[in-house]
């Protein structure tokens, strides 16, 4: 799996007839915040909510449900990366975008750790977040480029080292054939539209796969899904 294959910016047309995209913004800067969330407006998504520090972000998500948050990380109260954990950790199906203005490596593997299904600095112009939201709706883990790179090293260095098991472990779950087999092309850095087209299946059908085999897996979303595949050798399959 590459770098570009995972910042590859080819969209989807899932959402064509389908109700707005709900999002939610979090930044502490209120000409920014509202910025964002006027050029997500304008262009046809559902702003449910905005918050300036990370507690009013937990409790006006939870009460918004958005689809998306696209969440800043330095924010007072409570920081980005806590703020991403306890909601995701609350509700697996939501899928967070950060947009940051710190490109640190740490800080994208600690978002991407706590739960972010991407990362996206604060340079990016108009057009690239909004792709970026629809995309991270939908499933698809975005990165900045260059970042990319970054965390798919993470995830190999981690796949390399030994995992202690315990001796009563749990068997593995059973994951179908077609599930298998839209799991290692997910590995391999393809977009949900990719591997429809790959296996002449619907971008729907792919989506209910990759949800279906999170469920069995435990796993939250499509970056720990990545991982997972990762460490098992799919992507070299």
């Amino acid at each position: 799996m590459s770098e570009e294959q995972l910042d590859s910016t080819d969209s989807t047309d899932s959402t064509e007839g389908a109700a707005p995209i709900r999002v939610m913004v979090v930044d502490d800067h209120p000409m920014w915040r509202d910025a964002v969330a006027r050029d997500l407006a304008e262009a046809g998504l559902d702003v449910v909510a905005t918050a300036g520090d990370g507690e009013q972000a937990v409790r006006r998500a939870k009460a918004a449900s958005p689809d998306v948050l696209v969440l800043d990380l330095n924010l007072p109260a409570k920081p980005g990366v806590q703020v991403c954990k306890e909601l995701v950790g609350a509700d697996p199906k939501l899928r967070v975008l950060v947009l940051s203005a710190s490109g640190e490596h740490a800080d994208v593997l600690e978002a991407v750790k706590s739960g972010a299904t991407g990362y996206l600095l604060k340079s990016a112009s108009t057009e690239e977040l909004l792709d970026a939201v629809r995309r991270t709706a939908v499933g698809d883990a975005v990165f900045t480029p260059g970042l990319a790179g970054l965390v798919l090293g993470e995830y190999r260095r981690l796949a390399s080292e030994p995992v202690p098991t315990e001796p009563d472990e749990p068997k593995a779950p059973q994951l179908t054939e077609r599930e298998t087999e839209v799991l290692r092309l997910v590995a391999k850095g393809l977009s949900y539209k990719q591997i429809a087209e790959r296996l002449v299946i619907s971008h729907r059908t792919v989506q209910n796969h990759v949800q279906n085999t999170l469920g069995k897996l435990q796993l939250h979303n499509r970056v720990e899904l990545v991982r997972y595949a990762i460490e098992r050798g799919l992507d070299e399959e």
